[in-house]
């Protein structure tokens, strides 16, 4: 069955999960208080936030939903509830993928058993955990198909990077990478691409392989930018920084649906997917954490190089069947004009700190971008720093 003939009833359900940054309100800095921001939140969203591995971070997840508007309107409430449960207590949220200010090396992990092992099996992988993505789930219970839709996203991902880099700073220096989040998580032993799988036994054996390998705490430890959800019946894209707006994790969310249901398509009809290189995928990887939007990417079927936004737009393009029939595609393709005009999130950070060479302007507009109808404290970072 084609997408053109696929009942609208069977597109498949998404949901997101985003991470931020807790900072405080008068220095810009990230502080360890993410669960005085997940305690006031519950309230407002019970299971719909959490914390997470570092007391840096605080994330909120949506239900799952067919409707993109009704994703966006959750992922919205989602950061107006933490930003506001933050500002009652003297703090912000911020969406960045990397911190901007602050002492983030090593980062105060949350305490527990699963921590520990962590701990002991990943050692100094841990001192740069303080870095903040977003997840988008799609509905696949069949997990045999959603191996072989992985092998056909697999080539996109770099892509996805340069869609949302937003993550240039880090320990209080411009990297000089759109994405440095992806760099630093690129170290990790199961982080990047999976590899190319044929079926979830395979799938099931290579994870059972890294097990006993001793490079996973457990199955949830699978870092992979593309897996099949450990508790889930999804196919989780994992690959982005979080995004400064909630629009723009709605947008991604609606192309990473739409390129699961065209691969779909493929699959069915026995199509396994491509096989592009290894040294491809690992430089076209780091082109894109490296230039984001603002510079070119690696086709990764032929290692030429292109500007960042024809590979863009020519991913656009492979999904336009599944947003149309999803009514998405005006929300992808403004998107992509905003970026066009504005920049990523990591060209739009560095702008805030060009306009006066301070860090903590940068701070002041992620938060006021991060849930914008939520009134902030009335003194900036920068007037609170210089009374």
């Amino acid at each position: 069955m084609t997408s053109a003939q696929r009942p609208a009833s069977s597109v498949p359900l998404v949901g997101v999960e985003e991470e931020f940054l807790v900072v405080d309100a008068s220095r810009g800095e990230v502080v360890p208080e993410a669960a005085t921001v997940v305690d006031a939140a519950r309230p407002a969203l019970g299971a719909r936030v959490g914390g997470e591995i570092t007391k840096l971070q605080v994330e909120t997840r949506t239900d799952p939903c067919h409707s993109v508007d009704d994703l966006a309107a959750q992922l919205a409430d989602g950061r107006a509830a933490v930003q506001a449960a933050a500002v009652r207590a003297g703090l912000r949220v911020i969406a960045s993928g990397s911190p901007v200010l602050g002492r983030a090396v090593p980062p105060p992990i949350t305490e527990g058993p699963r921590q520990d092992r962590g701990n002991a099996t990943f050692r100094g992988l841990h001192d740069e955990l303080a870095i903040c993505a977003v997840h988008v789930h799609v509905e696949e219970p069949d997990r045999d198909r959603a191996v072989l839709i992985g092998n056909h996203l697999r080539p996109h991902l770099p892509v996805l990077i340069a869609l949302t880099a937003n993550s240039p700073y880090w320990a209080e220096r411009d990297t000089g990478y759109a994405s440095w989040r992806s760099v630093t998580w690129g170290r990790w032993p199961v982080a990047g691409p999976p590899p190319f799988l044929t079926s979830a036994r395979q799938y099931d054996d290579h994870v059972d392989m890294l097990l006993d390998a001793g490079a996973l705490v457990d199955r949830g430890t699978i870092f992979w930018d593309l897996r099949l959800s450990a508790n889930h019946p999804t196919l989780e894209v994992r690959v982005a920084d979080v995004p400064v707006t909630a629009d723009e994790s709605a947008a991604l969310a609606a192309l990473v649906r739409a390129l699961v249901v065209v691969a779909g398509d493929a699959v069915d009809k026995g199509d396994e997917g491509p096989r592009p290189l290894a040294e491809l995928m690992r430089l076209s990887y780091w082109r894109a954490a490296r230039d984001g939007m603002g510079g070119h990417g690696v086709d990764v079927a032929t290692g030429r190089l292109l500007p960042a936004a024809a590979l863009a737009e020519r991913l656009v393009a492979l999904a336009r069947p599944a947003l149309d029939e999803a009514g998405d595609r005006a929300r992808v393709e403004d998107w992509l004009a905003r970026l066009a005009t504005g920049g990523d999130g990591a060209t739009r950070q560095r702008a805030a700190a060009a306009r006066r060479d301070r860090l903590t302007d940068v701070v002041d507009d992620l938060a006021a971008h991060t849930a914008p109808g939520v009134p902030l404290a009335s003194m900036t970072v920068e007037e609170s720093t210089s009374a």
